[in-house]
């Protein structure tokens, strides 16, 4: 069943039952209207069911039907607008409207619900009974009735504290207050808050709880992937057993840093040169000793 109503006035419609209603000056309407281009019965709405008929009882006095004139009768349907005069009335379906209104409600509600923060206060005071107090990004805890945190403390300002949640950190500033704000029982201006902190205005105590401190923790950073064109060699294990000499422990290869390796017949020659040199410096002693005498 539909119903009809003022454009601008939601709750007081009337509803379209059959056979008829009719609309106009008279008390004896069923919608009654104030307009001086209106007569006593001015318009009539046949109903059948949901079929709907307008019908202009006045055809020198043109009404308006969705901005076209009407004189004698048009069909009318939800939403249709009509205008007699300065008065201006609209068909409704009252299932629909119901479910926009549940719509724009839920709409409302959604925007009107603070976001989530993670933060929140945990009263430690006994007045307050270990209450939780979750934190929007922006409230203002205070003694007055508007504050976000409202509550009713003699010596507490009327606005005393601002939380707000920048980025994720919390942070608390002064407003002013007469009795102070205190972080770790340090009165402060405006700082930022950690979890496990314990925040108080004026007498009344709050341990803070929220999200962990990323800041505070190191970076770890990865280990670089290896390097195919890097090719790691391992250093040979000396091998274990009995000394070796010198001479069969070094090998010695030409072009290294070490002495070239000796044939037999270098080392022959090597050994006819200290003879040699042995014979000659006998001679020249002999000489010596001769020449004295």
């Amino acid at each position: 069943m539909l119903k009809i109503r003022f454009k601008d006035n939601k709750y007081n419609a009337v509803w379209l039952v059959e056979p008829k209603i009719t609309i106009g000056r008279s008390a004896t309407n069923a919608l009654v209207i104030d307009d001086p281009l209106a007569s006593d019965i001015h318009l009539e709405v046949l109903v059948d069911n949901e079929h709907l008929t307008l019908r202009n009882l006045i055809p020198t006095q043109p009404v308006l039907v969705n901005g076209q004139p009407v004189n004698g009768a048009c069909e009318l349907k939800p939403d249709d607008e009509i205008v007699l005069g300065a008065v201006e009335l609209l068909v409704i379906d009252p299932k629909k409207e119901a479910r926009i209104a549940v719509e724009e409600s839920s709409n409302a509600t959604q925007l009107r619900a603070p976001k989530a923060t993670g933060w929140s206060l945990k009263a430690n005071h006994s007045a307050l009974a270990n209450r939780v107090f979750p934190l929007k990004e922006l409230n203002v805890i205070g003694r007055a009735s508007e504050c976000d945190i409202s509550l009713s403390a003699a010596h507490l300002s009327r606005r005393h504290a601002q939380l707000q949640v920048i980025d994720g950190m919390l942070f608390v500033k002064d407003l002013d207050s007469a009795n102070g704000t205190y972080l770790n029982g340090k009165r402060v201006a405006e700082a930022r808050v950690k979890r496990g902190d314990e925040l108080r205005f004026d007498a009344l105590s709050f341990g803070v709880m929220g999200p962990s401190d990323d800041l505070a923790k190191t970076a770890v950073r990865k280990a670089a992937p290896a390097r195919p064109d890097i090719i790691e060699t391992k250093r040979p294990e000396l091998a274990k057993g009995p000394a070796v000499t010198r001479s069969s422990s070094i090998n010695r290869t030409p072009g290294s840093n070490n002495s070239p390796k000796t044939t037999p017949e270098e080392r022959n020659k090597g050994k006819f040169g200290l003879i040699f040199l042995g014979v000659v410096a006998v001679v020249v002693i002999t000489a010596v000793v001769l020449t004295r005498k």
